[in-house]
């Protein structure tokens, strides 16, 4: 009910009945957690929603995914974005806090923008590419990595619980 209430997410609402996206297996949780954490760090907004559609177009687990978007909150996101954006200057090289073909605050205050703004809009591009790069970094590891750790941590306990079971 509540899925087709929401805007955002009610042309879901007929392909979220599929039984797979709900099943606990061990390609649609490893798959689900990678796009919740994918969509988590690189996307600032709309997270669960994106997630939720990647989860279904993939056939994965959808409250995995949209459970492991809360990988980014209040006390994670801004050393995630620090480090996001000095792995990004890191890899561009530009000098730091300034980008290549930025225009200077004087030109942008010419043209009719308060200085004020015109400094924090220089700010803000300086900070755009290698925050965007370092994020999509950060997320696409991120993912991978938790998508092997859980599907390697699952193999191995069901290892052992049939060897357990063998065992007299």
């Amino acid at each position: 009910a509540q899925i087709h209430d929401n805007r955002w997410l009610r042309w879901l609402g007929p392909l979220l009945r599929r039984p797979r996206l709900w099943r606990w297996s061990r390609r649609g949780v490893a798959l689900g957690v990678a796009l919740g954490i994918f969509f988590g760090m690189l996307v600032p907004v709309a997270q669960i929603p994106l997630s939720v559609a990647a989860a279904v177009v993939l056939r994965a687990n959808v409250p995995a995914a949209a459970v492991s978007t809360l990988v980014t909150n209040p006390l994670t996101f801004g050393p995630l974005y620090y480090a996001a954006y000095k792995l990004g200057h890191r890899i561009t090289g530009t000098p730091q806090g300034a980008a290549p073909g930025a225009t200077s605050v004087e030109d942008l205050h010419a043209a009719g923008l308060p200085r004020e703004e015109a400094r924090l809009w220089q700010r803000m591009t300086s900070v755009g590419k290698p925050l965007l790069l370092g994020l999509a970094i950060i997320a696409t590891l991120m993912g991978l990595l938790s998508y092997a750790l859980i599907a390697l941590s699952w193999h191995c306990w069901t290892w052992f619980k049939r060897r357990r079971r063998r065992q007299p």
